[in-house]
């Protein structure tokens, strides 16, 4: 006998995506921190040993990160990411089949203000990457200083969330079996700082260090766009030069992680808060620049495929604007 539930009735379930994504933003603002207290405050409680056996195995499992990490599906796969997805919504796109035989190096833009489109596309299955990209694992990179954090670290790990390093990159993409994808969200938290609604800025000129590692290895360049993913947020007004600006990058100098002054709309009120605004993210991944390897490339060598690598995202946001409601006349501009 086949058993069936009734659906859900529209007010729970808008109510359960607003609470996925409370608890998604809470994860990336307070929960790094809470982890901290809490491994603390353990030791000067009965509950002590806790923190005595976990720093036991921080330290023997302290390389973990690096290796790729310790994936949680049932962390992946679950519901709450559905939820989120549905939330805004976010979808992911292909413009290409990805051989699972090859491993490949995606560059991602924009950073957005907090990645919102590039942590459920490739660290959860909510939008199908699995489905989309068969026998491609994705391998996200954030940056070090979280995997230093107790037990979220390992939160980090079970969605594939990897260390922002050369050695924990150089891992991901050399294995031979193949089937890894890795993705770079190459503005970083310095681009951060420049998204707001309609920003077609990347911060990309001058970065060229994703493009010297997919040579080394030689690694297939994927551009992949996400429409949408600035205009979740608005952001205080911090042109360049600005006293609010210089403190931004001085603050992200001494902490490594910038401080974008956001606001968007409140659990129960859409006027001011902390929560992104319903506003749809489409993930779009380009098809694979075919990189030759070198060893040691030179300067000119990395010049070459970054401009091709350049062009081709420039082609793909070109080719897909139209379709999420932006102006003919804008383009992207890279600094």
């Amino acid at each position: 006998m086949k058993i069936e539930f009734a659906p859900l009735s529209v007010p729970l379930q808008r109510r359960l995506q607003t609470a996925s994504v409370v608890q998604w933003v809470f994860s990336f603002l307070a929960l790094a921190q809470c982890c901290t207290a809490v491994f603390i405050a353990l030791f000067f409680t009965r509950f002590w040993l806790i923190s005595v056996l976990y720093a036991a195995w921080w330290f023997l499992d302290w390389e973990k990160p690096s290796k790729g990490g310790r994936r949680i599906h049932a962390i992946r796969n679950s519901v709450v990411w559905r939820y989120m997805r549905d939330y805004f919504p976010i979808t992911l796109e292909k413009t290409a089949e990805l051989d699972p035989r090859q491993n490949y190096l995606m560059g991602f833009h924009p950073h957005g203000v907090l990645a919102a489109g590039a942590f459920l596309n490739f660290c959860t299955e909510a939008s199908g990457f699995s489905m989309l990209f068969p026998g491609i694992t994705p391998h996200l990179m954030m940056l070090s200083m979280w995997f230093r954090v107790p037990f979220f670290r390992d939160y980090l790990m079970s969605g594939g969330l990897v260390p922002s390093n050369k050695e924990s990159a150089s891992y991901v993409l050399q294995k031979p079996a193949g089937g890894n994808m890795l993705a770079i969200i190459v503005g970083g938290a310095q681009e951060a700082l420049d998204a707001r609604p309609g920003s077609c800025t990347l911060l990309l000129k001058n970065r060229k260090g994703f493009v010297r590692l997919a040579i080394e290895h030689g690694t297939p360049l994927i551009p992949t766009f996400s429409f949408g993913e600035n205009d979740l947020f608005e952001q205080v007004r911090n042109p360049k030069g600005s006293w609010l600006r210089q403190l931004q990058y001085r603050l992200q100098q001494i902490m490594g992680i910038s401080l974008p002054l956001f606001h968007a709309r409140g659990i129960f009120q859409y006027s001011f808060g902390l929560l992104p605004y319903r506003r749809p993210i489409c993930t779009v991944v380009g098809k694979p620049i075919p990189v030759q390897r070198k060893h040691r490339p030179s300067n000119e060598e990395v010049d070459e495929v970054h401009q091709k690598y350049l062009n081709e995202l420039s082609k793909l946001f070109e080719e897909h604007k139209a379709k999420y409601n932006i102006p003919e006349d804008r383009h992207l501009e890279f600094i």
